[in-house]
């Protein structure tokens, strides 16, 4: 049987006879066949490397395109080395086939870097779904929704869906929020330069280490931060669980506000002194 199919192959591809049209007909019979055949030993391949994206944990929208892909670009060589076979010019499909995608390339020019940029982050994996990132170039941040082959939907505090082209995701950089478990806060207060500065210090201390929700075993700051024109600015480094970062933001927030209102300590704000000179 093996024997018999080389046999026809070198038939086949044999380019010193002359062809009459029942030679044609065989070959073109021949040549179903090869790509029956061909079509078969593709479909095994595809699902030989289907089971090993599976294996590594592939996103099913990256798995099916790459599978497409792959199936196409082998059928797309099988079909090129048959029709070589019947006699069709090669280059020439080569060449047709490469001017279609050069014009199609530059027809979807920004939608072709979206869905490259789609492949990178579903392989890459810089992110997934559930996590908070912060997107650096544009400083858009929330949690990721979904992520598709064009674009990624982002979630924010305020309940904003957001969607963006993911080659603005893998063209800027990302701040993986939840990629830790940890999170540090820093908060920055101004008080004015007759407040007692002690004071505010011993405040914020006393508010970071009341609240509960704080990594105990992590190192606590507090510290001047500047010299402003109009304020001392006082700020505070801590460590909270990621998932507790914007409670305890907010709650430390009300709580310096609160204290320093109670303790005496002002909390300049900008204001214009205007002089009205009236003429006798």
């Amino acid at each position: 049987m093996t024997d018999t199919i080389k046999a026809a192959w070198v038939w086949l591809t044999d380019s010193t006879r002359s062809d009459s049209p029942v030679d044609f007909l065989l070959k073109v019979i021949l040549a179903l066949v090869v790509y029956g055949v061909g079509s078969k030993v593709i479909a095994w391949i595809c699902r030989l490397l289907r089971k090993q994206l599976t294996r590594f944990g592939t996103d099913e929208a990256a798995k099916s395109f790459l599978l497409s892909l792959v199936k196409i670009g082998m059928h797309a060589i099988l079909i090129l080395t048959i029709a070589g076979q019947l006699g069709v010019d090669k280059t020439s499909v080569a060449a047709l086939v490469g001017s279609a995608g050069v014009a199609i390339s530059l027809a979807l020019q920004g939608g072709l870097s979206n869905f490259a940029g789609g492949l990178i982050i579903m392989f890459l994996r810089p992110f997934s779904v559930g996590d908070y990132i912060i997107e650096n170039g544009n400083n858009i941040e929330g949690t990721v929704e979904k992520i598709e082959l064009y674009y990624t939907t982002l979630m924010t505090v305020d309940s904003r869906r957001i969607v963006i082209p993911n080659s603005t995701l893998t063209g800027n950089s990302i701040t993986n929020v939840t990629a830790m478990d940890k999170r540090r806060l820093e908060i920055k207060v101004g008080i004015s330069y007759h407040s007692d500065l002690l004071k505010a210090k011993d405040i914020l201390r006393r508010l970071v280490e009341e609240d509960p929700e704080l990594l105990e075993r992590e190192e606590i700051q507090i510290f001047v931060d500047q010299l402003a024109d109009s304020a001392v600015i006082l700020g505070l480094r801590v460590w909270v669980p990621t998932e507790s970062y914007w409670p305890v933001k907010w709650r430390l927030n009300q709580r310096i506000k609160e204290e320093f209102d109670a303790q005496g300590i002002v909390i300049p704000y900008n204001q214009m002194d205007i002089y009205v000179h009236q003429k006798n």
